[in-house]
């Protein structure tokens, strides 16, 4: 009977399909093709059929408004708001006038020129005429370039030279260093929805070196100030071997923390803080226009100062994964493996089409990965965090799974572009199994006492038709379950591979977030639990001077 019912089943799979846009990162294409997935041929197949498109830039609003529930896209509608320099500085300002300086001091003050060229020159003049005060440094960045072009550093006004809207912060003159080289942190975020709020960061990521020593003397010496690796792979320095470093100018996080841990230093309160810098950070933009089934990855770059405290230097958009060394390859590889399984794909998607009553699609939920316990009270994002594993080495890549196919259609044939005939028998993360089967009335009374409130936004009419260019789509409601919750009890998982929900963290962060987004409750809570760390912080400290009295 068993092998009845294999033999049936093998009858009836096809894999997944991807679809890129012109100048997607090839690591995408390699990585859906390793897990079995083929790529969409657009004088073959539909328009609607495939499941995952993937582009650099932003999605049409149209393409939001008509997505199907088998589909994904990689972009959130008006996520530019977080990643320009300008927008962010704006967002983080509003925040910190809201809730006060003391959760947003984590963002250098930054002026906007050349409007608040007046307010930069009575800052600047203000410090120079302090007495005793040594005069800052600042960093002048264009507000819409990448990859460290057109950077500026400067004590003197008179070498402040622009000719774009650019963003001037104090620059941090006291980075943390290791053997006198300055490094920054590459933080891979991805936010599955930003109403509900879902944010999930990445355990694993880069830790970027500039490749000459740390010099304020030698201010336009890109190589000592600049960490982009755009820039290091072309210095005299990249491939030497720099002591304490190594060659090249990356390291992972695990090699990070693990250094850290090696001269007492408390790296988990260290990355409690960062995980609070990306959900303040967030918070700063919500709320986003309403749409389904869509993700967003981003890169936060975190700077550590020599007294260890995180700072904020920008969100990027799109955050590069071109492979420029063997670090990059175990990083970013393994992350878009996990991208995936966050996506939750189910054999049901594979039909490509709503499901028609009566079909017969198979529905079991086979993970690529074992994922923990989906419904901790709180979120390992603030108050703990799950050991680092000492191994840097990749997960053994395993192929994507197959998926059932209705009763009703034949086989197609797969298209040249299959990496197998016939993958193996393995599938994506599935978290609700009931998500297109009709409903019978009785069912729906019960379900609607369980699941989310309709996503919408809290604001009002005006705010929204600011962002939302047709009423169409403003009036559009959510017409998919959200991929990212678990079938069991609503919520979201609180692990799917190395990526650790940080947001919600407690259950009344989740029920601030599910009806709109109530920043201000979501505030309180995050005071309650960055007091808390600092209440664990004093008790360390205490425990630690008490054993060293006793030694």
């Amino acid at each position: 009977m068993a092998d009845d019912y294999e033999t049936e089943t093998q009858d009836i799979l096809k894999p997944l399909v991807f679809r890129l846009h012109e100048n997607a990162p090839a690591i995408v294409r390699e990585v859906l093709l390793e897990r079995g997935w083929t790529e969409f041929d657009q004088k073959e197949q539909d328009d609607t059929d495939w499941n995952l498109y993937w582009r650099n830039s932003p999605f049409r609003m149209t393409d939001h408004h008509s997505i199907k529930p088998w589909q994904r896209l990689n972009h959130y509608p008006e996520a530019v708001r977080i990643t320009r320099k300008d927008y962010l500085a704006r967002h983080l300002k509003r925040m910190k006038g809201a809730y006060g300086s003391a959760l947003y001091e984590f963002s250098p003050v930054a002026f906007i020129m050349p409007n608040d060229y007046v307010k930069f020159i009575a800052e600047y003049s203000k410090e120079r005429q302090s007495v005793g005060r040594r005069p800052s440094y600042w960093i002048c960045k264009p507000v819409d370039l990448s990859r460290g072009r057109g950077i500026l550093i400067f004590q003197d006004i008179k070498d402040l030279v622009y000719d774009c809207t650019v963003i001037v912060q104090k620059y941090i003159s006291n980075p943390l260093l290791i053997s006198g080289y300055k490094l920054d942190l590459r933080l891979y975020v991805c936010v599955t929805s930003f109403c509900p709020l879902t944010i999930y960061t990445y355990e694993e990521g880069l830790v970027r070196f500039a490749t000459e020593k740390f010099d304020l003397g030698s201010l336009d010496n890109v190589y000592a100030h600049l960490t982009n690796t755009s820039i290091n792979k072309y210095g005299a320095s990249y491939k030497k071997y720099k002591e304490g470093i190594g060659c090249g100018c990356k390291w992972t996080f695990s090699k990070f923390r693990s250094y850290l841990r090696i001269f007492g230093v408390d790296d988990l309160l260290l990355w409690q803080k960062i995980n609070n810098i990306v959900i303040l950070t967030l918070l700063a933009v919500t709320p986003l226009p309403v749409a389904s089934n869509c993700f967003e990855l981003f890169g936060f770059d975190i700077l550590i100062d020599d007294k260890f405290k995180p700072w904020l230097l920008e969100v990027n958009y799109n955050p590069a994964l071109c492979l420029d060394c063997s670090i990059d390859d175990t990083v970013k590889r393994r992350l878009l493996h996990d991208i995936v399984e966050l996506l939750n794909y189910k054999e049901i998607d594979t039909l490509r089409q709503n499901e028609m009553a009566g079909s017969k699609a198979v529905r079991r939920r086979v993970p690529w990965r074992t994922a923990g316990p989906s419904t901790p009270e709180e979120a390992p994002g603030l108050l703990t965090c799950r050991k680092v594993a000492t191994s840097n080495s990749a997960s053994p890549v395993q192929p994507a799974p197959k998926a059932a196919r209705g009763s009703i259609h034949k086989v197609a044939s797969l298209t040249k572009k299959s990496v197998r005939a016939h993958p193996r028998k393995t599938l994506t993360s599935q978290l609700r199994e009931k998500m297109n089967r009709p409903k019978t009335s009785s069912q729906a009374k019960n379900e609607d006492k369980n699941k989310l409130p309709a996503v919408h936004s809290p604001c009002s009419s005006a705010q929204l038709n600011h962002w939302l260019p047709t009423p169409d789509f403003r009036n559009c409601k959510i017409s998919t379950h959200p991929y990212f919750l678990s079938d069991k009890d609503q919520r979201p998982i609180r692990r799917v591979g190395d990526f650790v929900l940080i947001f919600p963290f407690n259950e009344a962060a989740l029920q601030a977030s599910r009806d709109g987004t109530d920043v201000k409750s979501i505030i309180k809570e995050i005071n309650k639990l960055v007091s808390k760390q600092l209440l664990s912080k004093q008790q360390n400290t205490k425990k630690r001077v008490g054993y060293l009295t006793s030694v």
